[in-house]
This record gives structure tokens, sequence and C-alpha cells, in this order.
């Protein structure tokens, strides 16, 4: 098996309950790849961590690090993981909270572009964060990750 096959993220789905049902925060993902797009280009605010990390303090460290607030306090309810088309598995948590999509200071990439430029620029981790309902997140988020939704509305009132 490769390398790529290997790695792994882990995320926190914040939620709220709002008089129109449950809410869930996602972030969309930075950079040139997917500044056009919305269907597939949302997810859990999520990182990469090695085999020395607990995956539930990389998920709130990658929290921290994607929107710039510390990890909501709160019962977090496992959600699993799924594995993402390029290989990557993903093991999320839901917490219930609240945050200002305005108060989110994005972490930031570096990267060649354009391609075979020689130029490196930075870029948001995520571009922009926002508030859905969980239909209308089934239809922007990547498309594995949708199960953690499925799996969060089995557990939600």
């Amino acid at each position: 098996m490769s390398e790529r096959r290997h790695r792994r993220s882990a995320g926190l789905l914040l939620f709220r309950r709002t008089g129109g049902g449950t809410e869930v925060l996602l972030g969309h993902m930075g950079g040139p790849f997917f500044a056009r797009r919305d269907a597939g280009a949302w997810t859990v605010p999520k990182g990469e961590y090695g085999p020395e990390e607990p995956a539930w303090e990389a998920a709130r460290r990658e929290f921290r690090e994607e929107l710039g607030l510390p990890p909501p306090d709160g019962a977090a309810l496992p959600l699993g993981e799924v594995r993402q088309t390029g290989g990557k598995t993903v093991t999320a948590w839901a917490v219930e909270g609240d945050l200002d999509p305005a108060a989110v200071t994005p972490g930031t990439f570096r990267m060649e572009w354009p391609p075979r430029s020689g130029r490196t620029r930075e870029f948001p981790e995520l571009d922009r964060v926002r508030w859905f309902g969980l239909d209308r997140a089934r239809e922007v988020i990547v498309t594995a990750q949708a199960a953690f939704l499925d799996r969060l509305a089995e557990h939600s009132p």
C-alpha cells in the first residue's frame, strides 16, 4: 500500500439546534482548486495527524488551527470514520456549540501557484465558514463526509 493510503485526518463537526432544525458548521476549502466550486468543496474543519497523536487531540488542535478559535467544550459524539476518494481516512466527532462565522481567522498554507511558475503563494485553509441545515449540507459537503451528517441526524432529536 502506498503512503498516500495511510493518511489520516481528524475533525470536529460543530452543530447547533435552531427552530428550523439542526445546523452544522462547514468550511469551504481554500486555494485555487476550490475557488469556483460549491458542491463537494465544503468540509468538516479537520487536518492530518501522525501516529503519535491521538485522533481526539488532533481534532481539537485542527479546529483551532483551521478556524483560529478554541475548540468548543461539551460532550463529544463520536461520528466514526469515513474513507475519502483520495484514500484519506477521516475521523470526526460532533460537538454542540455556536460561533459567529465572522469571528473565524483561518489558518493558511503555501503552495506553488500558478503550477510550475516558481512562485509560492499563501492561501487560507478555509476561505469561508457557514452554518448549513442538514439537507443543504449534504449537497455541498465532500461526498464521503455526508456519512457524518447522517450519523449526527440519527442522534439528534
